[in-house]
């Protein structure tokens, strides 16, 4: 069941392929080879940064955890890099929610290419961006 007949939009994904809020989302995002990464990470064998991997499937958890609550990353446990994204990839991100608090949310993901896992999160803890973080109140 998804959200609507429109196909969902997922800032940075090029195309949503489910997304059912509280439960589970699939995203696409093509990895272009002019992307800005590239001219420093690695010159002579470009890879994408883990980072902007793991940025992708932070975005596509916040719009799982659900609309109405602005989100932000908290936490990452359990990530790991099995492959190289390159240019000219397409990588496919699926998250699913583990678990739920009144505030937070949890999701686990994993981003293949061509069906291979190339990165995988355990846990990525997401929290209102409206609470206070640790330290600042």
């Amino acid at each position: 069941m998804t959200t609507s007949l429109a196909t969902p939009v997922v800032p940075g994904f090029d195309r949503v392929v489910e997304l059912v809020p509280g439960e589970r989302g699939v995203g696409i995002r093509n990895v272009p080879a002019t992307l800005p990464a590239f001219d420093h990470h690695f010159p002579r064998h470009p890879i994408l940064p883990g980072v902007l991997l793991l940025e992708s499937m932070a975005t596509l958890g916040k719009a799982v955890a659900g609309s109405g609550t602005d989100w932000r990353l908290k936490g990452v446990r359990g990530v790991r890099f099995k492959h190289f994204v390159g240019p000219g990839d397409q990588v496919e991100i699926t998250v699913e929610v583990i678990g739920r608090t009144e505030d937070s949310t949890d999701v686990r993901a994993t981003a293949k290419v061509e069906g291979r896992v190339v990165a995988a999160a355990r846990v990525l803890t997401l929290v209102s961006a409206e609470k206070p973080w640790e330290g600042t109140a």
